[in-house]
């Protein structure tokens, strides 16, 4: 098996951070803490004003069954409620703050040691929700759902994703030099929970340092294999993971269970090793600070809502900051303004003085974009059919999902190799955004229209 996937990009590492040992940032300011960290329904404060709460006390119930529980990062009291930039969006959102008071004092229910491996799947997945955990790798999905396959589907591998193909970061690469063990442990953790008989590690080989340690934690598993990958972009992405470790195919609109597969992060395995053997929620993460815009890039342990500015300035950020970038290059979100706060699902910020600026010229037809493409779909036409829609042809969005719009996996290997510089992933991210506004329109007309029915 060649151990690769169709497509895909070879774009500067730019990981200068990675030798870096990890920095734990104190806590000395408010943290301030959104209703937004995961993936679906927003989380429900079920906490007030002038309260003192523990760290790891639940601030917010999940909102839904698609949605994660929030905890406190810190022992302090709850101050004023207020509207923050989400990151994500770029929308305001709302936000719980906590004043500390210094002493960061644990809940008594934390930091009890748990015999995991009595328990049941069902009670594994209740201790992974009970503990907040979300996909750390940016998508944030509410990991006891992806611990839940779906109805008649019958997982036998469980994938833990190192690769952190994307340039600059290097978060992960430092989670798994400082907690092989720990990571391995939340492998199996996950392959109990949805009853696999087999585990793979896998990372890009640009980090066989973390590939014999991980080998070593896992020397007694013979049901765990940890694998290096050649390195291309975006090795990291679930189905080209799956594509070059089990060359199978995920199916169009399908999900990894549809071929028997759960992928998960590398540091949501350390995480939920913490939540399910230790009782701690999560309350922190690992994430890279680094760019050409800061004097002293890193690896910092930072709690939840964390201010960014503050981050920012005390790695010596530029004056003349170009850009700000919540991810990596390729996948992350540029920022409007540096007053945000990190999150669960932030794995780093880019910050660079003059960032390139594309010049956005006409499609060329040159067919570079298709080749990259690991979703093998056609990115050029996806993007024509943005400025169409944009210019009023309504129609151009039914004609992109039959060009595979919800295929795009949005790695931006296409605007990367876009010799014309076309914004691509802009006009993909815009289409679905579209779409989806389409489907809450109808939803909405049906539900007026079953009113009128049984009025």
């Amino acid at each position: 098996m060649s151990r690769s996937f169709a497509g895909g990009v070879h774009p500067p590492e730019h990981k200068t951070t990675e030798h870096q040992a990890v920095q734990a940032v104190p806590v000395t300011e408010p943290l301030v803490i959104t209703l937004r960290q995961s993936m679906g329904a927003g989380s429900k404060p079920v906490v007030q004003k002038g309260q003192e709460v523990l760290r790891g006390e639940l601030l917010a119930s999940a909102g839904g069954f698609i949605s994660a529980s929030i905890h406190a990062p810190t022992s302090g009291k709850i101050g004023l409620p207020r509207q923050v930039i989400d990151p994500v969006t770029g929308a305001k959102i709302e936000a719980l703050v906590i004043e500390p008071d210094g002493r960061d004092a644990w809940h008594p229910d934390c930091n009890t040691e748990r015999e995991w491996r009595a328990m049941s799947a069902e009670d594994i997945r209740q201790a992974v929700a009970d503990g907040g955990i979300v996909g750390m790798g940016g998508a944030t999905f509410p990991t006891h759902v992806k611990l839940t396959p779906p109805k008649g589907a019958t997982i036998d591998t469980v994938i833990l994703n190192g690769a952190e193909c994307e340039p600059y970061l290097t978060c992960d690469h430092r989670l798994m030099l400082d907690h092989p063990a720990e990571i391995i442990e939340g492998l199996e953790i996950f392959m109990r929970a949805v009853g696999a008989p087999r585990g793979i590690v896998a990372m890009e080989d640009n980090k066989m340092d973390a590939h014999r340690l991980l080998s070593e934690a896992a020397r007694d598993l013979p049901h765990i294999e940890v694998i290096a990958l050649p390195v291309k972009y975006p090795q990291g992405a679930e189905k080209q993971l799956i594509k070059a470790l089990l060359d199978r195919e995920v199916p169009s609109g399908g999900l990894p269970a549809d071929v028997g597969v759960v992928v998960q992060n590398v540091a949501t395995a350390y995480a939920t090793q913490q939540a399910v053997r230790w009782q701690r929620p999560l309350t922190e993460r690992v994430l890279t600070l680094t760019g050409d815009g800061l004097e002293r890039p890193g690896n910092l342990l930072v709690r939840v809502g964390t201010s960014v500015k503050r981050l920012l300035e005390e790695a010596g950020c530029s004056d003349k900051l170009g850009k700000l970038i919540a991810g990596g290059p390729m996948m992350g979100i540029a920022q409007q303004t540096v007053d945000i706060y990190t999150m669960k699902g932030m794995s780093g910020l880019l910050a660079l003085k003059n960032p390139a600026l594309m010049r956005h010229g006409p499609c060329i037809r040159c067919g570079r974009c298709v080749e990259a493409c690991p979703a093998r779909i056609m990115p050029s036409t996806l993007s024509i059919l943005g400025e169409s829609y944009e210019d009023a042809n309504l129609e151009a969005l039914d004609a992109a999902m039959e060009y595979g719009l919800m295929d795009c996996i949005e790695c931006g290997s296409c605007s990367y190799i876009c010799p014309a510089e076309r914004q691509i992933v802009h006009y993909v991210r815009f289409l679905k955004g579209e779409r989806r506004k389409k489907l809450i329109r109808e939803r909405e007309r049906q539900a007026q229209e079953a009113s009128r029915v049984t009025a």
